[in-house]
């Protein structure tokens, strides 16, 4: 299974994307915070011998990068797939989804702690999960986890 889930006691549940074909790279997005204008959140790659967090990903509701959860959401209702790649981004999180025969969706997930001269590294990870169900559970849970209250 490569999408597995969401966890957490008390607050938004933080969300745990795993990799079907290596179970051993996942992205976990956690510890939501809502201002009035803008949500941060805290992204984790782990992998083989990786891990690298963000722990703060702003998006604002000015950012040209939309919510994250509606990219997803479309995602999910393009299940039968679409040609070349699809991307969200903000200053420190990337996401590029690509559609695959068989149904499986390729999802590389770029981090940097930032845009500005100091940011010194860049770490990408893929995770691949199914179009259908799994797609459509992830996207509902990240809607979920960045939800305003």
């Amino acid at each position: 299974m490569g999408y597995e889930g969401h966890e957490g006691q008390g607050r938004p549940s933080d969300v745990l994307v795993r990799c079907s074909r290596d179970p051993a790279v996942a992205i976990r997005l956690s510890g939501r915070r809502i201002d009035d204008d803008e949500t941060v959140f805290s992204v984790e790659a782990t992998a083989d011998g990786l891990h690298a967090t963000i722990p703060e990903v702003t998006v604002s509701i000015y950012d040209l990068a939309g919510d994250l959860a509606a990219f997803l959401c479309g995602l999910a209702d393009d299940f039968r797939g679409w040609p070349g790649t699809r991307t969200w981004d903000t200053d420190q999180l990337t996401l590029e989804a690509g559609f695959h025969s068989g149904g499986h969706l390729e999802l590389s997930w770029g981090m940097r702690p930032g845009l500005d001269k100091d940011a010194t590294w860049e770490v990408s990870a893929t995770t691949w999960i199914e179009a259908g169900q799994q797609l459509t559970t992830l996207a509902s849970d990240v809607r979920d986890f960045l939800a305003r209250p």
